[in-house]
């Protein structure tokens, strides 16, 4: 299993990690095959989604905003209801085909930490 940290640097934000995933994959060893990236969190998930317009990222944001507003009438105690919903929303992982050591993804396609409840220092795990 390979491990990195990605700082986030706000509350909410789709942070791009394709290229942590590719050398998480290359120290990995595997070739061909599956990987699962994956985030231990609960306010903060994995998702792949487009790469080449940052507004689609801005939309995603605005979006989940609106489904699902920060402050609502929610019980949780840590003001940070939200979050975890949006996480199970976008889920904790990801599974990522890999051909010829690179993990094959369409020509828009960039993998994203999904913070909820930032800005943290957040750990994402591949495994192969």
């Amino acid at each position: 299993m390979q491990e990195f940290q990605v700082r986030t640097p706000q509350r909410e934000t789709f942070q791009d990690i394709t290229d942590q995933v590719r050398r998480a994959v290359q120290a990995l060893g595997v070739t061909e095959g599956v990987v699962t990236v994956f985030s231990p969190h609960t306010t903060a998930g994995v998702t792949i989604n487009e790469g080449a317009d940052p507004d689609v990222v801005r939309d995603m944001t605005a979006h989940f905003r609106r489904m699902v507003p920060e402050h609502c009438d929610f019980r949780h105690l840590e003001g940070n209801s939200d979050a975890h919903i949006k996480t199970t929303m976008t889920g904790t992982s990801v599974q990522v085909i890999v051909s010829e050591g690179r993990p094959m993804l369409g020509t828009w396609q960039k993998i994203y930490l999904a913070e909820f409840d930032g800005p943290r220092t957040r750990t994402v795990w591949v495994q192969g």
